[in-house]
């Protein structure tokens, strides 16, 4: 058996695979995010340790045999946050997690400064993990100047699992430190936010192996004590793995709470003007390239929670065929945009709203929004070089046909609806947990998922839907003028 562990924003997923890659089991802690103030976004690290023991406690009452089998553990997390310890690994403050933009200032400093764009392949963005740090020196100095170790979320579980400071390419990727082509720390980029390579996780690839499971949790969860634990993977890339989106051209389309629009590439190809992130892959020799939309089933959820429906309520009122356009359109800058704006200011709208406009009048618009948000990335990642045919869709979002069905009209590809079961980031983190156990072939195990349908573009309404994506493109200048 092989455990992987991913840990989200909203929970802790625990998945339990064999050797032939069955899923046997899955095990859910819940978390919640801290909001004090607008534009913050916090979790207490200790929180994902419960959650941790929440989800394996899940698997262990279900299927205690199978957990005393596991031979291999693989992480996934949430990326950029910046999880601060002290000299002797106590957190230091509340995480700042990967959509706080708080530090916007900081930001765009580091950003003008040219060593970060031609080193790391990517804008700083205010949620990536750099300006996070040099926004606690500016307005924590105290907590600052404490600092021994900066880790990401899911290697902070690593951390109490195995007590060991280990990270590795495709998540540290996110970070602005890291010289994404050489794939290594860059001592330039740390030293200008007044850091060192000792204040940093050790580094290996997603597939090796990063620790062991140490002696005292084995024996809680009746496992053995020594259980390898793989690098793993950032969330978006693992998912990709588990997805089997780690050849050149293979893509997917993620409906969770952000959205992404994630291309595998077998070279490094940034383009940063274009604010596409350009990471490592989890692969050795890998990387990839995608647009990313901070408020994507997010934007559905904050509409459930003004009309007080679920998600399903609101879509079943659409019902199964696709509508034109009907001139409301909305922005689902809820928090800010990342591709292809940079914008952390920005904030949602809708426009054209009359009379007649009803609640399923706006649901549609919901959907469309977080469509041509989409179609920016795609945009964005043809700026970058690199060219879809079609892609994969996976995260909630994707059980509704409908928004599937807009999606793939504002893209203008068919999209794929992989075939029963879970292909997301903790299946791929099993699947590294399953490589850096047994030294099998990445390409080998990492394959894509047998293809359950596909949804083609509506021919019909493309001309309706180019002329609303164009609308939507033109909303952006008009709605920043007049943001504060």
């Amino acid at each position: 058996m092989y455990l992987g562990l991913d840990l989200g924003t909203s929970g802790v997923k625990a998945l339990l695979i064999d050797a032939g890659q069955t899923i046997v089991g899955s095990g859910h802690g819940t978390l919640e995010v801290s909001r004090p103030h607008p534009g913050w976004s916090e979790q207490n690290p200790d929180d994902w340790i419960r959650a941790c023991e929440e989800a394996i406690a899940e698997l262990k009452a279900s299927h205690p045999k199978q957990l005393a089998a596991v031979k291999g553990i693989g992480l996934s997390g949430q990326m950029h946050g910046a999880t601060l310890l002290d000299a002797g690994d106590k957190v230091l403050r509340p995480c700042i997690l990967w959509n706080d933009t708080r530090s916007h200032v900081e930001a765009a400093a580091l950003d003008a400064d040219p060593r970060f764009r031609k080193l790391t392949g990517n804008i700083v963005f205010p949620g990536f993990t750099a300006p996070k740090l040099a926004w606690v020196k500016n307005n924590e100095p105290g907590v600052f100047a404490k600092v021994a170790k900066v880790l990401l979320p899911k290697d902070f579980l690593r951390l109490w699992l195995s007590g060991g400071h280990i990270s590795e390419m495709s998540d540290s990727a996110g970070t602005s430190w890291l010289d994404v082509g050489k794939r290594r720390w860059s001592a330039e980029l740390l030293a200008a936010t007044s850091l060192d390579e000792t204040q940093m996780p050790s580094l290996v690839e997603g597939t090796a192996k990063a620790g062991a499971l140490r002696g005292e949790l084995a024996s809680k969860w009746g496992m053995q004590a020594g259980i390898p634990i793989a690098g793993g993977a950032g969330d978006n890339a693992a998912s990709a793995c588990g997805m089997g989106t780690v050849g050149e051209g293979h893509a997917f389309v993620s409906l969770g709470t952000s959205g992404v629009l994630f291309a595998a590439n077998a070279a490094y190809l940034p383009n940063p003007a274009s604010a596409v992130h350009t990471f490592c892959h989890a692969l050795p020799n890998t990387w990839h390239q995608m647009g990313v939309i901070l408020s994507a089933t997010d934007s559905l959820n904050w509409l459930c929670e003004i009309t007080g429906k679920n998600a399903g309520d609101l879509t079943a009122e659409l019902g199964d065929t696709l509508k034109a356009p009907n001139g409301v359109s909305f922005l689902p800058y809820l928090s800010g945009e990342r591709t292809p704006h940079n914008d952390a200011a920005i904030r949602g709208s809708f426009t054209g709203l009359a009379h007649e406009s009803s609640r399923a009048v706006l649901t549609q618009a919901v959907l469309e929004g977080v469509a041509f948000a989409f179609r920016d990335s795609l945009e964005a990642l043809r700026k970058a070089g690199t060219t879809l045919t079609r892609v994969t869709a996976i995260g909630g979002g994707s059980r509704s046909r409908y928004w599937l069905k807009a999606i793939a009209t504002a893209l203008g590809l068919p999209v794929d609806i992989p075939a029963d079961g879970d292909f997301g980031a903790a299946f791929g983190a099993a699947r590294l947990g399953l490589i850096a156990a047994t030294g099998a072939d990445p390409l080998a195990v990492c394959t894509a998922p047998a293809t359950d349908a596909t949804i083609d573009p509506d021919a019909a309404l493309g001309s309706a839907y180019a002329d609303a994506y164009q609308r939507y493109r033109a909303l952006y200048p008009a709605i920043r003028a007049v943001t504060a």
